[in-house]
């Protein structure tokens, strides 16, 4: 289900830009996590919209702009259930750590308005994208003529992937795509708190994604070691959970988060004919293309 909202949201993102048809939405997004989940730097972030404009016939650039954009609506969506727990949900938490509490509060509230003035500067931009054109070419001096030519075209391109922040509508109804995706993540880690016997309500799942944010955040393939040490101290501190509970906790929501989009992703690479090499080479392509 995280993958059909993802592939749902993915195709209003692309809707200014051209039109994605919602199975190869949904395919290149899968490849493209199965991707990251075993590839080093996150290489998936580079296949998918590289892979998705190539069937779609899509400019490559905008299709990328789209990738960013999903990021700060997830970074955003992420502040907003984080805040609604604090506001409304927070059952007191009589044994949690107060100060961790205190520091999660406070990087929630500095990502969110990050994202909020990345997606601001991005709605400047988006209203003429001609004109990071025209920025390039006022570096021209400073750049051979070709390569000046090349970081016109691309930035135009970008600009144009941006089209769905120019109206605040559009950027609403993006927005509000995002809330089932997070939701249905919120979910799955609520089932498996319940499978180890955790009392922890479905809310306390929005503390955890909070701190499962910080936790990927390490550059591992498939985020593993940073994923369970967010895990792992979210339910320690904050729900006075023993630490084997914790991380046989961990452990298993790790895997139910990531093997079934390993193996349909995989499965779909052999259904292409790629194989993980040729991952490995449409990463590189992609990386060089961009």
């Amino acid at each position: 289900m995280t993958m059909v909202w993802r592939a749902l949201r993915w195709q209003y993102l692309l809707e200014p830009i051209g039109h994605a048809r919602f199975m190869p939405a949904f395919r290149t997004t899968t490849i493209g996590f199965a991707a990251s989940a075993v590839l080093p730097a996150r290489a998936g972030e580079v296949i998918r919209p590289y892979l998705l404009a190539r069937q779609e016939g899509l400019s490559a650039t905008a299709t990328f702009a789209t990738i960013i954009i999903e990021r700060l609506l997830d970074a955003v969506t992420c502040v907003m259930l984080l805040a609604s727990f604090v506001l409304v949900f927070d059952p007191g938490m009589d044994h949690a750590d107060s100060r961790l509490y205190r520091l999660v509060e406070i990087g929630g509230m500095t990502v969110g308005a990050l994202a909020v003035a990345v997606l601001v500067a991005m709605f400047v931009a988006a209203r003429d994208p001609a004109a990071m054109g025209r920025w390039a070419y006022k570096v021209e001096h400073l750049l051979p003529g070709k390569l000046t030519h090349k970081l016109a075209e691309g930035l135009l391109r970008f600009g144009e992937g941006l089209a769905v922040v120019r109206t605040p509508r559009r950027l609403a109804l993006a927005l509000a795509l995002s809330f089932p995706l997070w939701l249905t993540i919120g979910l799955g880690i609520w089932a498996v708190t319940r499978a180890f016997g955790i009392d922890m309500p479905f809310t306390g799942s929005f503390l955890l994604i909070a701190l499962l944010i910080v936790g990927v955040s390490v550059p591992t393939p498939g985020n593993v070691g940073g994923f369970e040490a967010a895990v792992q101290i979210g339910l320690t501190s904050f729900y006075a959970v023993p630490n084997d509970r914790a991380v046989g906790t961990a452990l298993v929501l790790h895997a139910v988060s990531l093997l079934p989009t390993i193996v349909l992703g995989f499965l779909f690479v052999v259904q292409d004919g790629l194989g993980f090499g040729g991952m490995r080479s449409l990463a590189h392509a992609a990386a060089a293309r961009d």
